[in-house]
């Protein structure tokens, strides 16, 4: 009988703070995250996803791959790829991402800057020097 072949991807696992929890401090890892419960502090998963589920309530400095909020964060937040305000989440912070969405029915409120891949500097034309022309 075949083995069934797991992806990496599929293999890795999603870490889940409970509703019941509260937490204070720094957090990091390179897991993606779900939290349910209370958080305050800071957080870096810089190339994982971060999901605060609708019942999640966090006060902290984000820094993640991806971000998804369906619950409630107060703090700045700052993407690698994406930060996504699904209508059941509210904000209060400012986002930092080349792609955010914010769905009909959230709250936010702060600022927004979209990142852009950093473009080439288009080559700079010095100006020809004058040529030295003698009639003779």
């Amino acid at each position: 009988m075949p083995t069934p072949s797991v992806s990496p991807a599929a293999m890795q696992e999603q870490v889940r703070l409970g509703e019941s929890l509260v937490v204070h401090g720094e957090l990091s890892g390179n897991e993606d995250l779900t939290i349910e419960g209370q958080f305050d502090g800071t957080i870096d998963l810089q190339s994982h996803c971060l999901t605060v589920g609708a019942r999640g309530q966090v006060k902290a400095e984000i820094r993640a791959g991806r971000v998804v909020i369906q619950g409630a964060v107060n703090g700045n937040i700052t993407a690698r790829d994406r930060i996504e305000i699904r209508k059941t989440g509210q904000v209060i912070g400012d986002l930092v991402s080349p792609g955010i969405a914010i769905e009909d029915g959230a709250y936010f409120k702060g600022s927004i800057e979209i990142l852009r891949e950093a473009s080439p500097q288009p080559a700079r034309v010095l100006p020809s020097s004058p040529l030295n022309n003698h009639d003779e």
